[in-house]
Protein backbone atom coordinates (compact mmCIF):
# COMPACT_ATOMS: atom_id res chain seq x y z
CA UNK A 1 0.00 0.00 0.00
CA UNK A 2 1.33 3.39 -1.00
CA UNK A 3 0.15 6.53 0.73
CA UNK A 4 0.35 10.11 -0.50
CA UNK A 5 -0.39 12.90 1.96
CA UNK A 6 -1.23 16.48 1.07
CA UNK A 7 -2.87 19.58 2.47
CA UNK A 8 -0.41 20.91 5.00
CA UNK A 9 0.47 24.56 5.24
CA UNK A 10 0.55 27.61 7.42
CA UNK A 11 -2.43 28.95 9.32
CA UNK A 12 -3.09 31.33 12.17
CA UNK A 13 -4.25 30.02 15.51
CA UNK A 14 -7.98 29.38 15.46
CA UNK A 15 -7.94 28.57 11.77
CA UNK A 16 -8.57 25.32 9.90
CA UNK A 17 -6.77 22.99 7.54
CA UNK A 18 -7.73 19.72 5.89
CA UNK A 19 -5.19 17.01 5.26
CA UNK A 20 -5.75 14.31 2.67
CA UNK A 21 -4.12 10.93 2.23
CA UNK A 22 -4.70 8.89 -0.91
CA UNK A 23 -3.97 5.18 -0.84
CA UNK A 24 -3.11 2.87 -3.72
CA UNK A 25 -2.01 -0.70 -4.23
CA UNK A 26 -4.27 -3.07 -2.38
CA UNK A 27 -6.47 -1.06 -0.08
CA UNK A 28 -9.06 -3.83 0.11
CA UNK A 29 -6.93 -5.57 2.72
CA UNK A 30 -6.41 -2.49 4.85
CA UNK A 31 -7.95 -2.65 8.31
CA UNK A 32 -7.29 0.83 9.63
CA UNK A 33 -5.92 4.20 8.50
CA UNK A 34 -4.46 6.75 10.84
CA UNK A 35 -2.79 10.11 11.27
CA UNK A 36 0.25 10.73 13.43
CA UNK A 37 2.34 13.83 14.00
CA UNK A 38 5.90 14.52 15.01
CA UNK A 39 7.94 17.50 16.17
CA UNK A 40 11.73 17.65 16.31
CA UNK A 41 13.21 15.61 19.11
CA UNK A 42 9.94 13.91 20.00
CA UNK A 43 8.40 10.56 19.19
CA UNK A 44 5.68 10.23 16.63
CA UNK A 45 2.34 10.95 18.31
CA UNK A 46 -1.04 9.44 17.56
CA UNK A 47 -3.67 11.89 16.32
CA UNK A 48 -6.63 9.95 14.92
CA UNK A 49 -7.58 6.66 13.28
CA UNK A 50 -10.48 5.22 11.30
CA UNK A 51 -11.54 1.72 10.40
CA UNK A 52 -11.23 1.32 6.65
CA UNK A 53 -13.66 -1.53 5.92
CA UNK A 54 -15.99 -0.86 8.80
CA UNK A 55 -17.02 1.87 11.18
CA UNK A 56 -15.20 3.36 14.11
CA UNK A 57 -12.87 6.23 14.85
CA UNK A 58 -10.53 7.15 17.66
CA UNK A 59 -8.83 10.38 18.64
CA UNK A 60 -6.05 11.61 20.87
CA UNK A 61 -7.40 13.55 23.82
CA UNK A 62 -5.51 16.62 22.66
CA UNK A 63 -7.47 16.85 19.41
CA UNK A 64 -10.86 15.37 20.27
CA UNK A 65 -13.62 17.84 19.47
CA UNK A 66 -11.37 19.86 17.15
CA UNK A 67 -10.20 17.31 14.58
CA UNK A 68 -12.34 14.93 12.53
CA UNK A 69 -11.14 11.93 10.56
CA UNK A 70 -13.25 10.77 7.64
CA UNK A 71 -12.87 8.53 4.62
CA UNK A 72 -14.01 8.24 1.03
CA UNK A 73 -13.62 4.59 0.11
CA UNK A 74 -14.49 5.20 -3.54
CA UNK A 75 -11.58 7.60 -3.84
CA UNK A 76 -9.36 5.51 -1.53
CA UNK A 77 -8.73 8.70 0.38
CA UNK A 78 -9.05 9.66 4.01
CA UNK A 79 -9.01 13.09 5.53
CA UNK A 80 -8.17 14.95 8.69
CA UNK A 81 -10.23 18.09 9.16
CA UNK A 82 -8.45 20.26 11.70
CA UNK A 83 -10.39 23.13 13.26
CA UNK A 84 -9.58 25.56 16.05
CA UNK A 85 -5.90 24.97 15.46
CA UNK A 86 -3.42 25.83 18.18
CA UNK A 87 0.28 26.58 18.07
CA UNK A 88 0.93 23.23 19.75
CA UNK A 89 -0.61 21.46 16.74
CA UNK A 90 2.44 22.52 14.72
CA UNK A 91 4.14 19.35 13.50
CA UNK A 92 4.84 17.16 10.54
CA UNK A 93 1.76 15.04 9.99
CA UNK A 94 2.01 11.50 8.64
CA UNK A 95 -0.69 9.22 7.34
CA UNK A 96 -0.43 5.50 7.93
CA UNK A 97 -2.20 2.23 7.18
CA UNK A 98 -2.31 -1.22 8.66
CA UNK A 99 -3.76 -4.55 7.62
CA UNK A 100 -3.97 -5.74 11.22
CA UNK A 101 -6.26 -5.03 14.14
CA UNK A 102 -3.51 -3.83 16.45
CA UNK A 103 -3.53 -0.94 18.88
CA UNK A 104 -4.83 2.03 16.89
CA UNK A 105 -2.82 4.53 18.91
CA UNK A 106 0.55 2.81 18.48
CA UNK A 107 2.74 3.76 15.54
CA UNK A 108 4.27 0.28 15.74
CA UNK A 109 0.91 -1.17 14.67
CA UNK A 110 1.06 0.48 11.25
CA UNK A 111 2.77 -1.14 8.29
CA UNK A 112 2.64 1.59 5.69
CA UNK A 113 3.47 5.27 5.91
CA UNK A 114 3.09 8.26 3.69
CA UNK A 115 5.52 11.12 3.47
CA UNK A 116 4.96 13.83 6.03
CA UNK A 117 3.24 17.11 5.42
CA UNK A 118 4.13 20.16 7.47
CA UNK A 119 1.45 21.98 9.45
CA UNK A 120 2.47 25.28 11.02
CA UNK A 121 0.11 27.18 13.29
CA UNK A 122 1.10 30.72 14.13
CA UNK A 123 -0.05 32.14 17.45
Amino acid sequence: VQLQASGGGWVQAGGSLRLSCTASGGTSSVYRMGWFRQTPGKEREFVAAIRWGGVGTSYADSVRGRFTITKDSVKSTFYLQMNSLKAEDTAVYFCAATKWAGVARSSAAYDFWGQGTQVTVSS
